[in-house]
């Protein structure tokens, strides 16, 4: 059985294009350190959880071979409300709503075999993305942002290709208990972000 289709590679290949298109462009010694500082922005616990909630959300929910909808409507919304966020957009109670981001990716998580419509999945994606966009353009570095995005869009690919993967795995390997693995998931995932939001 094959874990991902050829449309499915095509998909993340074209997302890997895009990634590199700006690294390829960033000159040796400048901006360095803003894509330093976007690489590792997403390790925060939040974003962390949230993306590759958002992998695994997308092998468990969205048709077959499609799973790379998920992971390209996040970085789609991402990088523009991270531009919003950087230009000055400011929401209040930023740091709770993406808290409450985790906790739902958590609920998608364990209901993900009732199979919500697509549009709505994805909508939930994109408006959970774009509060974590937010925070990002809001700590864009002095280096600019061109460069800091892209660190975290090449982060946030990582990630989200690792919630795929775990996703196809637990899909192949534990095939009849997927659905029970997946609770579990999605429960600690829950559970993770109300924790975070009880420390805000």
């Amino acid at each position: 059985m094959k874990l991902l289709s050829q449309t499915t590679w095509r998909g993340l290949g074209l997302t890997a294009l895009a990634l590199s298109a700006p690294l390829a462009q960033a000159h040796t010694g400048h901006g360095t350190s803003g894509i330093a500082e976007g690489l590792a922005h997403p390790f925060g616990a939040d974003h962390l959880l949230a993306m590759v909630a958002v992998g695994l959300w997308s092998v468990s929910a969205l048709p077959a071979n499609k799973a790379w909808w998920g992971p390209a409507t996040f970085m789609l919304a991402l990088i523009v409300s991270a531009a919003l966020g950087a230009a000055g957009l400011r929401l209040p109670f930023l740091e709770q709503l993406i808290s409450l981001s985790v906790v739902l990716f958590g609920v998608m998580l364990v209901t993900s075999r009732l199979k919500m419509p697509v549009a709505l999945g994805l909508g939930l994606v994109a408006l959970a993305a774009s509060l974590h966009g937010v925070a990002h353009g809001a700590e864009t570095p002095e280096t600019g942002f061109a460069a800091y995005a892209t660190g975290f869009l090449a982060t946030t690919a990582t990630l989200h290709f690792g919630g795929v993967a775990i996703g196809l795995g637990i899909r192949k390997y534990l095939a009849d208990k997927s659905t029970w693995v997946m609770a579990g998931l999605g429960t600690l995932c829950s559970g993770a972000g109300l924790y975070l939001f009880s420390q805000l």
